[in-house]
């Protein structure tokens, strides 16, 4: 998770929120948390990065505000060579622990890296860029998309996804101020057409308190000449 002047969630169950004002919501508060939980987010990966990444060609993948690392861990071990960043230096030796128990083929493609999203550089071009369940206001949404956009590959993939504006009236879980949820049409406005859209929709997404609704865009750039 990343720290933001006002206020950045990440969360894929429970609310995972981040500001450097609010008490409660600081990096020292994520990293007593990620200290006091076995696992805070569990370890298989989200299924939607499963449905999206699976069938792609192993490249360079930027895994933002990565956590314990499962979508990095995953994707390392399927041949990808992975970045994964998060400003909790805490959940990052955590994903390094795990990660310790894979095969050396896959540790040696993985990386991690305490950064934040919203004030850091990212480092290098990418064929995958994930943020999963990061929540920030708009213009900082808007900041972190342009990096994600200019630090792509041409063909390269951004998988979006997130807590949907409307998860407060009709789902279960998740932040609970509307500023820092989107939808859909949010993310594609973000991009302002510099990458096509292959999917932007709502997923509905069982969990042991109800039904959350999702928003997920998916957009590839487009390869010079194409």
């Amino acid at each position: 998770m990343q720290a933001t002047p006002r206020a950045a969630t990440r969360s894929s169950g429970p609310v995972e929120a981040v500001s450097a004002t609010v008490p409660g919501m600081d990096a020292q508060d994520w990293d007593e948390r990620y200290a006091a939980s076995e696992m805070v987010w569990g370890a298989p990966p989200n299924p939607v990065v499963v449905e999206f990444a699976a069938s792609l060609p192993h490249g360079r993948a930027l895994d933002l505000g990565c956590g314990e690392g499962r979508h990095s861990l995953w994707l390392a071990t399927r041949g990808w060579e992975v970045v994964g960043t998060d400003f909790s230096e805490v959940a990052l030796d955590k994903a390094r622990r795990i990660a310790a128990q894979a095969p050396k083929r896959s540790r040696d493609r993985l990386r991690y890296l305490q950064s934040n999203v919203i004030s850091d550089t990212f480092d290098g071009d990418y064929d995958l860029i994930l943020s999963i369940f990061l929540h920030f206001p708009p213009a900082q949404r808007r900041a972190l998309v342009d990096k994600a956009i200019n630090s792509l590959k041409p063909d390269g993939i951004l998988i979006f996804l997130g807590h949907d504006r409307t998860n407060l009236q009709h789902g279960t879980g998740g932040p609970k101020d509307p500023e820092i949820l989107y939808t859909p049409t949010d993310i594609v406005s973000d991009i302002d057409g510099r990458l096509d859209i292959e999917i932007a929709e709502r997923r509905h997404r069982k969990t042991e308190s109800g039904t959350a609704v999702d928003a997920l865009v998916v957009a590839r750039k487009v390869s010079l000449g194409s």
